[in-house]
């Protein structure tokens, strides 16, 4: 979400784009090259952009520009980088879902189910540290309000954790929601004390089992294909959470011509989805309490780009 109230997102072919939800008119920002997923909106107006391709970024609004801010770490180049959060004073947390894989194999990282996911920091000096490493499929990161803890999701576990970075606790993981009964992405900025966590899929019951196989069957699974692997269910699903990771708000139900939300932000009392595999964005207003009608209004991409839609 913009500092004007315009939605931007990144687009499949590297554009990133800004949508006025009122009307429907876009532009283009910039277009990075490679696969723009998690986007930042930093205080300053500045975006941080996390390219599955390119790595972190840093892109200028009004100009276009494109900085690499992190492309490699300790010598080894970013293979998924995903989902970012940035600091008053600018220091910028993201996250590396899988080392293994690219964007395009993610399904892999899943069956795999190996932690080979990090989270890092970039200090404002350039400075990038490795926090914690042995991940499973870490993606979404929210700082909490107080900025003394961020919030970050693991795909590849169903969780919600805290990693305390002030106080007593400093360093600690904690965690907040275990065993999650789907999926969850990415997360947007908290906001009135809300972060919405986009929830892909329910869980299934195959893909659970799968984790505890040997590695040469799960191997074997992904070498199968697309139809005849595992899929979870399809669903429009996300739920909200305050800082510490209780769920109080949630949408859930189905659409006919969306579903899978990989990104979510609330603005005016609507609450924006949009989805990696999808070429639209779907507006929900969270004050037609009746969870029943997702259908409130749906921004069509064909009438608006051609692209797929990325997270918000």
């Amino acid at each position: 979400m913009g500092l004007d109230g315009a939605l931007i997102c990144g687009v499949t072919g590297g554009a990133i784009v800004r949508i006025d939800p009122s009307t429907g008119q876009r532009s283009t920002i910039a277009d990075t090259g490679g696969r723009p997923l998690g986007l930042e909106v930093c205080d300053d107006g500045r975006l941080i952009v996390c390219d599955a391709h390119k790595g972190l970024l840093q892109v200028d609004q009004f100009t276009g520009a494109v900085e690499t801010l992190v492309d490699q770490v300790d010598g080894v180049r970013l293979r998924f980088c995903s989902n970012a959060a940035a600091g008053p004073d600018g220091t910028v947390w993201f996250t590396e879902s899988t080392n293994r894989f690219d964007f395009e194999h993610y399904m892999g990282a899943l069956l795999e189910h190996r932690p080979s996911g990090r989270l890092f920091r970039r200090d404002p000096d350039g400075t990038v540290t490795t926090v914690l490493g042995g991940l499973y499929f870490p993606n979404g990161v929210a700082l909490a309000p107080d900025r003394r803890s961020l919030l970050f999701t693991e795909t590849g576990n169903s969780s919600l954790s805290r990693l305390w970075l002030a106080g007593p606790r400093q360093g600690e993981v904690e965690v907040l929601l275990s065993n999650m009964h789907g999926f969850p992405d990415n997360m947007s900025r908290f906001a009135g004390g809300r972060s919405w966590i986009a929830m892909t899929n329910p869980r299934n019951a195959v893909l659970d089992r799968s984790a505890t196989w040997p590695g040469f069957i799960r191997s074997a699974i992904w070498q199968l294909p697309d139809i005849m692997r595992p899929n979870p269910e399809t669903i429009v699903w996300a739920v909200c959470v305050d800082p510490d990771g209780r769920v109080v708000d949630e949408v859930r139900g189905v659409h006919p011509s969306f579903d899978t939300a990989t990104g979510a932000v609330e603005n005016a009392g609507k609450l924006y989805l949009a989805s990696v595999w999808q070429d639209s964005l779907l507006a929900i207003d969270l004050r037609d309490r009746d969870l029943g009608e997702l259908t409130t209004r749906v921004e069509h991409a064909n009438a608006l780009w051609r692209s797929e839609t990325d997270n918000l």
